[in-house]
């Protein structure tokens, strides 16, 4: 029997299938748990204009998606805190702090979970991604400095920032410096 989908089945399909399966299996498990519905030509027609439906609001979020990327890419937001003579900081600058600067700043309002998930804990100026979706992830600059330095730093007056590079370029440099360390060794 043809049955559409109505929610994920093991081994069958997710939502939205359109699947064959034995006519025991769908009459007393799937269609009087609501898992799917009988696959008649009425009810292909109706599931063919919800599908197309679906892909018409998908692209026009995707759109609306990219927007907001746009506006958000290359935005610089600037955190003044406290730090010891080793530039580490007394706390750290979090996705939260991220995600309400942002809000300020652009009025664009991110879910802290779509900031980078690790926080930033030393001065200087940092690139941290925004996860809006599979492939689309803006970078803020991110910019700690000592609270002090802040006031000069907006006035345009020249600070030390130190720059740090994105956590997969210190991996790749961690891995060449131990590759040249075990080539002096032999």
């Amino acid at each position: 029997m043809k049955v559409i989908l109505t929610e994920y089945v093991y081994m069958h399909g997710v939502a939205g299938d359109v699947v064959e399966v034995a006519d025991g299996f769908a009459r007393n498990f799937l269609i009087p748990r609501g898992k799917a519905v009988k696959a008649t030509p009425a009810s292909i027609k109706k599931h063919q204009q919800l599908m197309d439906l679906s892909v018409q609001r998908r692209k026009e979020l995707n759109q609306r998606l990219v927007e907001v990327a746009q506006k958000i890419e290359g935005v610089e937001l600037v955190f003044g805190r406290k730090a010891g003579r080793n530039n580490k900081l007394y706390g750290s600058v979090t996705t939260v702090d991220i995600a309400k600067a942002l809000l300020d700043k652009t009025g664009i309002d991110i879910d802290r979970r779509r900031v980078s998930d690790r926080p930033l804990r030393e001065i200087g100026r940092f690139e941290v991604p925004i996860r809006m979706g599979a492939e689309l992830s803006p970078a803020v600059q991110i910019v700690i400095l000592r609270e002090e330095d802040v006031a000069k730093y907006l006035a345009g007056q020249e600070v030390d920032v130190p720059v740090h590079a994105p956590e997969e370029y210190i991996e790749v440099e961690e891995t060449v410096e131990e590759e040249v360390a075990e080539e002096a060794a032999q």
